[in-house]
Parts: structure tokens; sequence; C-alpha cells
């Protein structure tokens, strides 16, 4: 009498990578797949899409999930609107945290910022307006840059408080402070990380750290 062999139960390591992924629920970013890309959205239009503790939690989550599965290919990365990409820190957060909060949520950010980077995969910022302060950095972050025309850039936040003369020199851990200044050429760098520079597309060359696109605005 021949046996029957036992019915095969795939170990996790044998499970392909590419099995459809549960759809991730977020409050303040839409995270939706078409086909190999993978599309992220910053939605809180009301704030200018203004970025506080939970929407660096829900970029996190989509960020991972993205990395994580294979299907996806690339990643585009806008706010919600035609105002502002990211306008900064969410200013209504801020105010009520002490400075341990405080630092604690700038690292928080800036390792967001760090998987957006190294996620393996090209990450594309469409610029749909303002992207100031962690939202500057957030687009320096992402391996291509698409800006619209009246896309307008900037680190205004540095001009707040004495600090600003502290953070033009130093190599500060925060979101909206060490990546521009970085990626600004060396003629601009300080401009930008005194925040006396805030300007559109088209008054700045590719080589004086500009978006490597530039789209029309829709009519």
């Amino acid at each position: 009498m021949v046996s029957q062999a036992a019915p095969f139960t795939p170990s996790p390591a044998t499970v392909p990578n590419s099995l459809p992924r549960a759809a991730l629920a977020l409050a303040n970013v839409q995270y939706e797949k078409k086909g190999s890309i993978a599309y992220v959205t910053v939605n809180r239009p009301k704030v200018l899409n203004a970025l506080n503790t939970p929407t660096w939690t829900d970029l996190q989550a989509a960020f991972e999930d993205a990395k994580a599965d294979a299907s996806v290919h690339g990643v585009i990365l806008t706010g919600a609107g035609d105002k502002a990409f990211i306008a900064g820190a969410d200013i209504s957060e801020l105010a009520h945290v002490d400075a341990y909060d405080a630092e604690e949520s700038s690292r928080f950010g800036q390792g967001v910022l760090d998987l957006i980077e190294n996620l393996g995969k090209p990450v594309i910022a469409a610029i749909n307006g303002f992207a100031l302060g962690g939202g500057c950095e957030t687009a320096m972050a992402c391996t291509i840059r698409i800006a619209a025309e009246h896309a307008k850039f900037g680190q205004p936040e540095v001009k707040l408080g004495p600090a600003a003369r502290r953070w033009r020199h130093a190599a500060p851990a925060a979101p909206g402070r060490q990546g521009p200044c970085v990626a600004a050429d060396p003629h601009r760098r300080d401009d930008l990380c005194a925040g006396s520079l805030s300007h559109r597309p088209r008054q700045r060359s590719r080589s004086r750290g500009q978006p490597d696109r530039l789209a029309p605005r829709r009519s």
C-alpha cells in the first residue's frame, strides 16, 4: 500500500513577498497602490498639510509598507490640494510640547526622512505648492523632485527666536534643518539655512539645489 504524502504547508520563508498586503487605514495620509506605483498623499489641506506626530506616524507606516511590498517599484509623494506640498511643522502641536518632547518628535521625524531617503526604491516628490521647513526637508529626502511652477521653497522657521543664530552653523537633528543645508550649493546654503531664502523654482537653476523637473500648473 502506497502511503500518501503529508500536505505541504509553506513556511513564512517560502511565501512569496508579492502576495497582496492588507490595505492601510491612515488618518492623515492617503495611501494607495496602482500597478507597481504606491501613492502617498499628506491629506491635511486645511492646515496646508502641516506635519504633526500622527502624520509622521502615518508616513512611516506608508513607507514601511511600500518598502516591504515587492510589487511596489516606486513611490510618488505629494500633498492634498493645490496650495501646499507640506508647509512645515504643525505649530498648534509645537505650542504644547516641552523641550524634551520636541527633541523626541524631531528625532522621530528625522527617522522617517531617513526611511524615505534609503527606501531602496525611487521616491518622486510631486511638489504642488509650499514646501517649507520640514516640507522642504521631505522633498530633499526624495530621489527626484518635480515641482509646479507656483511651488515655493524655504526654511522660514529658523528666523524664529534666538535659536536661529545657532541653527545656521550647527548640524541639527530636527526635520527641516539639515537636508536642504547639505543639498544646496555652497553659495546659497547659508541663505537657505538662515531662513533668508524662499524662492520659486524658476528663480534658480538646477545647479543651485532646484527641483529636477518643472510642471505647469493645471488650469
